[in-house]
């Protein structure tokens, strides 16, 4: 008789959890040629093998699943390139790009999720990805703030060279999920080109000599 002790049994919320993961895994798959609009909530079950009745014991409609999956997935890379922004300048725009390429070669499906629902997928979801973005431009922002001859820029300013940065880091993800293989010679070329655009806009901020202007209320 085997000595060896029986796995400890999953809880309800470990299960829920699994489920729920599951659910959004099955969205990805079924959405990933024709887009979330064209996946129906039973697809979507049936792929997570649950009944369709229990789909709703963890979202309310496709929906909420997909602005789920999208802020989900923001939510990650936000955190991630908040910690790469803690080292300054050229330093941290190249530890900025080092995490688009990690998690973009770790998560492609829900990457081109993001890029293909962003315009002209469920109303929703493409207000959720708005959302996220302008919420990485703010945080963005709010730290070129802190840097070295920012500290006196109106934060409209610093808004704007925020809106630069992210719209590089989106065009930066594009080129990435163009790339056949991870490593490759072309991916190398994607990373370096993104680096000398993160540079040369850094550059820029730094030499611009922003008005002084009155601050819009908010």
């Amino acid at each position: 008789m085997s000595t060896a002790s029986a796995p400890t049994p999953a809880t309800r919320a470990e299960r829920k959890e699994r489920t729920r993961q599951a659910l959004l895994d099955a969205a990805l798959d079924l959405s990933a040629d024709r887009g979330l609009g064209a996946v129906s909530l039973r697809e979507v079950a049936r792929h997570a093998g649950i009944v369709p009745t229990a789909f709703y014991r963890h979202f309310s409609s496709m929906d909420e699943l997909g602005v789920t999956l999208a802020a989900d997935t923001m939510r990650v890379l936000r955190r991630l390139l908040r910690e790469a922004r803690r080292t300054p300048g050229p330093a941290g725009a190249r530890q900025s790009l080092d995490v688009l390429v990690q998690q973009v070669r770790a998560h492609k499906a829900a990457f081109r999720f993001l890029a293909r629902e962003r315009h002209g997928g469920l109303p929703q979801v493409a207000s959720a990805i708005s959302v996220e973005l302008r919420l990485l431009t703010s945080e963005l922002a709010a730290d070129l703030g802190r840097a070295p001859g920012l500290e006196n820029w109106e934060f409209d300013d610093l808004e704007m060279a925020a809106d630069l940065l992210v719209t590089a880091m989106l065009d930066f993800v594009l080129d990435l999920l163009a790339v056949d293989r991870a490593g490759s010679e072309q991916e190398a070329d994607v990373v370096t080109r993104g680096e000398k655009q993160m540079r040369l806009i850094l550059l820029g901020t730094a030499a611009w000599k922003p008005g002084r202007t009155t601050r819009k209320p908010r």
